[in-house]
């Protein structure tokens, strides 16, 4: 891991700590929403070579996961259900405004990145917002981290078979050793939450469900190599040394949000 990754790395972790751990819940909800707000920009400034995204409407939909706790949660869910399709609405709203000048492609792109973004990361401040949520929040982050760094180790020193041509750089032996570590780290974190705050939270449970974490955090990842190589970009931005932009360092952590959410609702 260069010298600028790992830099950047320890002095990001303080700021997610202090926001996580001792953030009221508006807070969290306001500092996410500034979250998908930036990865939505770097969304649409890449898609911008291929199409006319409805930028507005996309930092409108992004700006509301700050107001995701303004109404009780069984209200919020309904609001979102009902946003979905007063979105596709306003996005055919501008393609007969403008005569066509904003086309099907280009309301396709956008309700996808609305989608993509902001639909993913609300997840997270409503895992965070749940009972013990300031603890089960870290699930999320252990396993695209663990699975990131693990994958990026065992591949430097063991990888020989290459997954797949959207990140050539990511081997199968990566994509195995990221799973492996991250089940690792995320039982490690289980028993500190078992033995410390009580949470009697079962292993073979979270056993299976830190290995489907990692997998679905994986396909995160290469969802966004491809959609930077489809544009045809390195990376996002250059906003974190080392890493590229935002979307770049939580295209897995969003992903994984919606199902851990899932998760730990039924659980």
């Amino acid at each position: 891991m260069n010298i600028k990754r790992l830099t950047s790395s320890i002095l990001g972790f303080p700021i997610v700590l202090v926001i996580l751990v001792f953030g009221n819940k508006y807070i969290v909800d306001i500092a996410f929403a500034v979250i998908a707000i930036m990865s939505l920009h770097e969304y649409f400034k890449a898609m911008k070579n291929k199409s006319k995204p409805v930028t507005w409407l996309g930092y409108v939909a992004a700006s509301l996961i700050a107001f995701i706790h303004i109404f009780p949660l069984e209200h919020a869910i309904t609001i979102v259900s009902v946003l979905i399709p007063l979105g596709v609405t306003l996005l055919f709203l501008q393609v007969i405004l403008t005569q066509m000048d904003t086309n099907v492609k280009d309301i396709a792109v956008t309700f996808f990145g609305i989608c993509y973004i902001p639909l993913f990361i609300m997840f997270l401040p409503l895992l965070h917002g749940l009972e013990n949520g300031k603890i089960l929040i870290w699930y999320v982050i252990f396993a695209a981290w663990g699975t990131d760094i693990s994958a990026y180790c065992i591949g430097k020193l063991m990888g020989k078979h290459k997954f797949s041509k959207i990140s050539p750089n990511k081997s199968i032996e990566g994509c195995i050793g990221g799973i492996i570590g991250s089940v690792i780290l995320i039982l490690i974190y289980t028993y500190i939450c078992n033995t410390y705050w009580s949470l009697n939270i079962s292993y073979i449970s979270i056993t299976i469900c830190s290995i489907i974490l990692s997998i679905i955090g994986q396909i995160g990842d290469f969802s966004a190599s491809s959609i930077k190589r489809y544009v045809g970009i390195k990376d996002f931005s250059n906003l974190i040394p080392g890493h590229g932009g935002m979307l770049d360092r939580i295209d897995s952590v969003i992903f994984i949000a919606p199902y851990a959410y899932m998760f730990f609702t039924l659980l």
